[in-house]
């Protein structure tokens, strides 16, 4: 079986152009639905499909204006509703039923809405460094790089920007160039720009204070739950996480010391914490 994904493409219901990454697995089994962080792209999730390919089917999702999906003309087009509603389009287009959902920070947000509004389509859910309360300075954070393009000269220099400008992510200095070439593509004019429309800025909420979501949480459906929490991560506090494990004392939780938001998934206590997840639906 070969390791490489297939690159899916589709429309939503507005005719912009979506895309996937899908690599093959048993259909008898629940597939895995990957989604990224609000900078990310479904290439984030090669090392977690990689494992469990195979065994079951795993679709890693590029949102509107991230990666190999269409840019929007209007930015207004990148709010968190109309994400929600390509996220509905995408489970149709795609045939995925019911699946266990893997969401990193804005994706487990968009996992945690989808429990709510169609719960029959959720078989499990793992949050990794997000929940029901956002933290301001994480948010102001995500604000001043996602709407950021350097365009950088090089992978180099991209490399060493992230690796001074990221929170501490357990990353290994080897390891900086792969990230690099995850968060940036080159151009037209052949430098190195986000997989990012960084208008999506536009499109996020201005409001001072934490984002809450607590009702959304609390209406999640009985199915296996995971978090994932770096303990230094500015998006998802030690309270927010406290509160959530009493809310569902039977959801599965790893917490990584000295680690901000948000974790690549390639630490062994993640991937076995996400193993064990899934072996809970067979």
């Amino acid at each position: 079986m070969s390791a490489l994904p297939r690159r899916i493409a589709f429309s939503a219901r507005d005719g912009l152009r979506l895309s996937a990454l899908e690599w093959p697995g048993d259909p008898r089994a629940v597939p895995l639905l990957c989604l990224p962080g609000i900078a990310r792209t479904a290439l984030d999730f090669t090392g977690v499909a990689l494992r469990h390919r195979g065994r079951r089917r795993v679709v890693a999702l590029d949102y509107a204006g991230h990666g190999e999906s269409g840019r929007a003309a209007d930015p207004a087009r990148y709010r968190v509703e109309m994400a929600i509603r390509d996220l509905m389009d995408a489970l149709a287009a795609l045939h995925l039923h019911r699946v266990a959902l893997l969401g990193t920070s804005f994706g487990g947000i968009l996992g945690t809405a989808l429990g709510v509004l169609r719960p029959g389509a959720l078989a499990a859910l793992a949050l990794n460094d997000t929940g029901p309360r956002i933290e301001p300075t994480g948010i102001e954070e995500v604000r001043a790089f996602i709407g950021r393009d350097p365009a950088f000269a090089s992978i180099e220099e991209a490399a060493a920007f992230l690796r001074q400008t990221l929170p501490p992510l357990g990353i290994p200095e080897a390891g900086w160039r792969a990230v690099a070439e995850t968060t940036y593509a080159s151009g037209p004019d052949g430098r190195l720009h986000p997989r990012w429309d960084t208008r999506i800025l536009q499109a996020m909420p201005r409001e001072a204070g934490p984002t809450e979501l607590w009702p959304l949480f609390h209406g999640l459906p009985e199915i296996p739950l995971l978090l994932i929490h770096g303990e230094a991560s500015t998006i998802l506090s030690a309270e927010t996480a406290r509160r959530m494990r009493e809310a569902r004392p039977e959801m599965a939780f790893v917490s990584l010391p000295g680690i901000g938001h948000a974790r690549t998934l390639i630490e062994p206590a993640s991937l076995t914490a996400i193993d064990r997840w899934l072996a809970e639906l067979g």
